[in-house]
């Protein structure tokens, strides 16, 4: 039955080796917008709906296929010391049976007498520390709309530098409130965010473990 479980265990390593985003991904694909009016009516005058140019009006996003820019502002530190100690002395002695007020001894010695000591002494320590850093811009573009108002984005942005892609996908949920008059938001105020940054390419694959060397750095390895 072992021999199934390491096999399993290869054989999504694989897969997620293989599963690396890709450009074009349908799921993260803009969506585009929804006509809020009718047919465009051309009746000779200076003014046509179609193609006004609406100057006062309010740049934020609120339907659907309108854009959004999100300052990717990201900073997290994580720090945990542990230190334990335990000690634990244990003592136990029986006294030698007797028969009719004798000890039983063999070789002028007590053959029944027990004495039991164990001593447990442990001393752990532990310390960790990550610190993490993004910094940077994506604009995105608005999914849905809910009933309250808040608006759900999702978008993101490919970068080919020399021999590698790298790209930043985001997705959550957006207050208008929280948008900025030039249309801008931080990423600390988007909702249930899901921030994605890595690449690919001869440079990400150097600075990754291959698919073998994953299986032996895995909980899964009995050694």
């Amino acid at each position: 039955m072992n021999y199934y479980k390491y096999l399993i265990v290869f054989t999504a390593l694989v897969l997620s080796a293989c599963a690396t985003p890709k450009r074009g991904d349908v799921e993260y694909a803009p969506i585009a917008p929804v006509s809020q009016t009718g047919p465009a009516q051309h009746n000779d005058s200076i003014y046509q709906s179609g193609s006004a140019w609406y100057l006062l009006e309010d740049i934020k996003p609120r339907r659907v296929g309108d854009m959004l820019t999100v300052t990717l502002q990201e900073k997290t530190d994580a720090k945990k010391l542990a230190d334990t100690e335990t000690k634990k002395a244990t003592d136990n002695e029986i006294a030698a049976a007797k028969i009719l007020g004798a000890p039983i001894t063999a070789s002028d010695r007590e053959i029944l007498a027990t004495k039991l000591v164990s001593t447990y002494d442990f001393k752990g320590e532990a310390d960790t520390q990550q610190s993490n850093s993004l910094t940077g811009s994506v604009t995105v573009t608005v999914v849905e709309v809910q009933v309250n108002g808040n608006l759900i984005v999702q978008g993101e942005k490919w970068v080919t530098i020399n021999q590698g892609d790298e790209y930043i996908r985001l997705r959550g949920i957006v207050r208008p409130s929280d948008i900025g008059p030039d249309n801008t938001i931080s990423s600390e105020r988007v909702a249930n965010a899901q921030i994605q940054y890595s690449g690919e390419g001869t440079i990400a694959n150097a600075n990754e473990q291959g698919w073998l060397a994953k299986f032996f750095n895995s909980s899964w390895m009995p050694f």
